[in-house]
């Protein structure tokens, strides 16, 4: 291990140690300040992530803005990093499998952000009115549409049936892009695919020179003409352009649970 891996490594157990006080502390407050801290946690999240980049060998160039009302953000999903990098620009909330609430350390993390956990088993239209209750409530939320991660060299089909609660929920959709670059070519070391496992895959990104990421907020989509089918392939199209990527020419399972974490 390299001197320059060694302290990059050392620095960021040390970060996510902090993270998992501050969530410790969040926890611990919850009964008695939950209006309180529903502002608290995501000024905390956001400051946890943006210097969290800054340990890691990431170099961020983000392009637009994200709307300044409640919105839907509609995602291409490449890494976990895509998590940090979105959630470090926002008040935003992440939408997980509930068994992710259980898994030490990314498990804590995740709940203290206030991720939006679901049930396996649920049916969409129950999926689908726990969104849109947490739209309504004026949170922003992320989808990763594609259902999986890609190598970023690919958009695979946005699947528009979660997208139905921007529409019952009345908010627009904000494509996003995200794109990791080396060189100016597609970066082989940030993309978490197949059988990745964090800690190896942790490892070797401490190791990278650094990774520009590019994160381009897209002009938002109005959800008034309630088809979802629709602006699910408008977010795919618009998120394929940005990133002179193929538009949609490889299929993916529908994401029933988006892994956001």
């Amino acid at each position: 291990m390299t001197l320059n891996k060694a302290v990059r490594l050392v620095a960021v157990v040390g970060w996510i140690a902090c993270g998992l006080l501050l969530a410790t502390w969040v926890a611990l407050l919850q009964p008695f300040k939950p209006a309180f801290l529903d502002g608290q946690r995501q000024r905390l999240t956001r400051w946890w992530m943006r210097n969290l980049i800054r340990l890691l060998p990431l170099r961020l160039h983000v392009h637009g803005a994200p709307v300044s009302d409640t919105a839907l953000w509609v995602s291409n999903h490449v890494s976990w990093l895509d998590i940090v990098v979105l959630g470090a620009q926002a008040p935003v909330h992440f939408l997980s499998k509930a068994e992710v609430r259980q898994w030490p350390v990314i498990g804590w993390l995740a709940a203290a952000a206030g991720t939006c956990f679901i049930q396996r088993g649920k049916s969409v239209s129950q999926c689908l009115q726990q969104l849109t209750e947490v739209l309504q409530q004026g949170r922003s939320l992320v989808i990763f549409a594609e259902g999986t991660t890609t190598a970023g060299d690919r958009v695979r089909t946005f699947h528009g049936r979660l997208l139905g609660s921007a529409i019952d929920a009345a908010v627009p959709v904000q494509p996003v892009a995200v794109a990791y670059r080396l060189n100016g070519a597609v970066d082989q070391v940030a993309p978490f695919i197949n059988d990745d496992e964090f800690s190896q895959h942790l490892l070797r990104l401490l190791g990278a020179h650094t990774i520009d990421v590019h994160l381009h907020f897209l002009p938002p989509l109005d959800s008034h003409d309630g088809n979802r089918n629709q602006l699910a392939r408008e977010a795919q199209s618009a998120v394929s352009q940005a990133l002179d990527l193929p538009d949609g020419t490889i299929k993916s399972t529908p994401p029933a649970l988006s892994n956001a974490a």
